[in-house]
């Protein structure tokens, strides 16, 4: 009879775990799978330069079934954290319009973001804040308390890489809907900034594509590398904007702890 209740008992444990790990399990093999077969080179401005005319052709006749698949591409990329959310949002700008390409990024990314914080929150969070010591736990709670602004500071500030903010509130407790507000609210300028930024690209690619045919005209391609330079769509100024609104994300934290300290003292 002990034999038995201990069978029983240790069934649901596993099936627990296994429930918990799936998740994460499956966007690990799927990200292999990306990586295996070189899906992610294509997302790439090189890439999008080289498919400027068929793809803006295409669009022209197909507005919303390429709309649905920049969206669907867009969320599938963040939820697997790939490289190139970049070059799809300059993409995105390019071929839409940043009227139309900027809303829709931010859906879609913040989707994207949302999937992968549930995921690592449900397989990674619980078990961190299982065996968490002190140190962790008053870590996790400094984080809630003000985990809008902190998520906020995050985003707007482009020093961290988007993934890694995908993940940190997962492992530091963030509710999902202060994770959702806070993703579309802190990525929206900068979005907004790469979408319009993204209009100066059309002149940048047919320039490109001009020269590197050119180019190929006159020697062998092999001799003829193919390179886009974005450089310029990306100021220091920008960046400086963007770490500024960051910065004033944060002053509400900021009052907080000095009223506190203020009441203490």
């Amino acid at each position: 009879m002990v034999e038995k209740n201990t069978s029983a008992s240790s069934t649901p444990s596993g099936s627990n775990t296994l429930r918990t790990w799936a998740p994460l399990i499956v966007i690990a093999a799927l990200m292999a799978l990306v990586y295996v077969m070189g899906w992610h080179k294509y997302l790439s401005l090189e890439s999008l330069g080289r498919n400027y005319g068929a793809l803006s052709a295409f669009i022209s006749e197909n507005l919303v079934l390429s709309l649905l698949a920049y969206a669907g591409i867009y969320i599938v990329v963040v939820a697997l954290s790939l490289p190139g959310a970049l070059a799809l949002t300059l993409a995105g700008g390019l071929l839409f319009g940043w009227v139309v390409a900027a809303p829709v990024t931010v859906i879609a990314a913040t989707i994207g973001a949302t999937i992968i914080f549930l995921v690592a929150k449900t397989s990674l969070g619980e078990t961190l804040a299982a065996r968490a010591g002190p140190a962790i736990n008053k870590l996790r709670q400094g984080f809630q308390e003000n985990a809008l602004s902190y998520l906020l500071f995050l985003r707007l500030v482009p020093a961290f890489p988007f993934f890694v903010v995908n993940l940190a509130p997962a492992l530091l407790g963030v509710k999902l809907r202060t994770y959702v507000i806070g993703t579309a609210l802190g990525i929206i300028p900068g979005t907004s900034a790469f979408s319009f930024a993204a209009s100066q690209l059309k002149t940048v690619i047919e320039k490109t594509n001009a020269e590197h045919a050119a180019c190929i005209a006159a020697k062998a391609e092999s001799a003829c590398p193919y390179v886009i330079d974005a450089g310029t769509l990306v100021s220091k100024e920008i960046i400086l904007a963007f770490a500024a609104i960051g910065v004033v994300a944060l002053i509400p934290v900021i009052v907080k702890k000095w009223s506190n300290r203020h009441a203490a003292a």
